[in-house]
């Protein structure tokens, strides 16, 4: 068996096309979207939600010096350096620069039957939407996400801090993989920059086994979107973290055979029914806690599954191609004939909230991302923010869903002593936001100004450059 190709789960027909495709695409440089470059900059009577779950606080300054958070706190009491460029941003609030911990670089489209690349357009919409550091959460071309990763950090390219992700370790029918080759290819992608590993659905226990203990020998982690495996079995063996939730996780089917993937078809309409306050879930949720697994919410993809109410986000009808935008409108249509079935996707939505609560709740670190996948009504960056949204809709105050979208993705990585709060020290990853997210968070929408280590990129000219991209080759 190549276990090269049963690798790539959602994987991108032509590799070596698609990397070809982003070397040769006229990008616009970086520096052509900065509006705030100077050494030292003053942010003046602005509301902070600092990322740490606390309230806002209003009038505040901070103090950007050499790409960092030099000071921060009440305007009245914070002095502002003599060299200073002072930015007035009242009626503006600062939050930390989201973490999107599920946020590939691909694209699905054609009503969800093909994959397209999207770096090009990606990496500027995620950047805008104030989204400066992702996890990819599953290569669709690794190749062409490396080229990405390292044109973003010679400035080459606007676009958010890349984690790569490995392509999905997944097999086909009557395949399976040994532990001399998954342990082979862990190495080989850890020694080209892969920090993490994504499973898929019909990886079995004695593989994702093989996964984790070559991954943890790397000093790396493993996320999985499972099937096959249950959510206790898989916190046993040792993954470090989980993706979308309980609308994935079969082990509460009544149907379920040891390694095997049931179709959703049969397990959804029960698991929509189940009872997240029952002992069974209680404990899977125990489980996950007890060995230290988080767990990535994306909702927004799962609000889109309930397509007779889906509504697309007004701002998607610029930056998609018109095929598929037209694609999108498309599905939306024909979805009306199925209220059914997106009947239980709306019960098993309120399920996925609910069971994200309760595992917060328990003391579970519960993260974000967008998974812009699906049928194609999903999309980076803005999905990232209707996310937020979302956890709010679920329960969460307006400052636990932007910690859950900041901080816990930054602790996850390893990396909150520099990321994913608002705080002296850390590095000046600052989204300004017109309006007030604590009140109303639909006002996460409104960013006008993205701060990547001390550099002030305009939202507004980052979404106008990707005009019509997204869903093209």
């Amino acid at each position: 068996m190549n276990f090269c190709s049963s690798v790539y789960g959602r994987g991108l027909v032509v590799v070596l096309l698609l990397v070809l495709l982003v070397v040769s695409c006229k990008h616009r440089s970086a520096d052509e979207f900065v509006t705030i470059k100077d050494p030292v900059i003053a942010l003046t009577h602005v509301r902070v939600i600092d990322g740490t779950g606390a309230a806002a606080r209003d009038d505040q300054t901070i103090i950007i010096e050499g790409g960092r958070i030099s000071a921060i706190g009440p305007t009245s009491g914070t002095p502002i350096p003599q060299s200073a460029t002072i930015h007035d941003l009242s009626g503006r609030t600062a939050i930390p620069g989201l973490v999107g911990m599920h946020d590939h670089l691909f694209y699905s489209t054609d009503r969800g039957k093909r994959d397209v690349v999207a770096t090009k357009s990606f990496a500027p919409l995620y950047l805008a939407s104030g989204v400066t550091t992702i996890r990819t959460t599953g290569a669709g071309s690794l190749s062409a996400e490396q080229a990405l990763k390292r044109s973003i950090e010679t400035g080459e390219l606007a676009g958010p801090k890349i984690h790569l992700t490995s392509p999905y370790i997944n097999h086909g029918v009557n395949e399976t993989l040994t532990s001399e080759q998954v342990t082979s290819k862990i190495n080989e992608w850890a020694d080209e920059g892969v920090t993490s590993f994504k499973v898929y659905t019909m990886i079995s226990r004695a593989e994702l086994g093989y996964v984790i203990d070559a991954a943890h020998k790397q000093g790396l982690k493993v996320t999985g979107h499972l099937c096959a495996v249950g959510f206790v079995e898989a916190a046993q063996i040792g993954i470090d973290n989980l993706e979308h939730g309980l609308a994935v996780d079969t082990e509460f089917f009544s149907g379920k055979k040891a390694d095997q993937c049931p179709n959703q078809s049969d397990f959804l309409p029960e698991l929509a029914r189940i009872d997240v306050t029952s002992p069974a879930v209680q404990t899977m949720i125990k489980e996950l806690v007890s060995h230290h697994v988080a767990v990535t919410s994306t909702l927004a993809i799962f609000e889109g599954f309930n397509e007779d109410k889906f509504q697309l986000d007004p701002r998607m009808k610029s930056v998609l191609s018109d095929d598929a935008y037209a694609d999108c409108l498309s599905e939306l249509a024909v979805a009306k004939d199925h209220s059914s079935w997106w009947r239980v996707w709306e019960m098993t939505l309120h399920k996925e909230m609910q069971f994200e609560r309760e595992f917060a709740k328990a003391g579970g670190l519960l993260m974000s991302g967008v998974d812009p996948t699906g049928w194609g009504g999903v999309i980076a960056g803005f999905g990232d923010q209707r996310g937020v949204e979302l956890l709010v809709q679920a329960g969460f105050t307006p400052e636990e869903a932007i910690r859950i979208a900041t901080l816990n993705g930054a602790t996850f990585l390893g990396e909150e002593k520099g990321i994913g709060s608002l705080a002296t020290g850390k590095q000046a990853d600052i989204v300004i936001i017109r309006g007030n997210p604590s009140t109303n968070i639909a006002d996460i929408r409104k960013v006008e100004l993205v701060f990547k280590d001390g550099v002030g990129y305009d939202s507004a000219k980052l979404i106008e450059s990707v005009h019509g991209m997204v869903g093209t080759n």
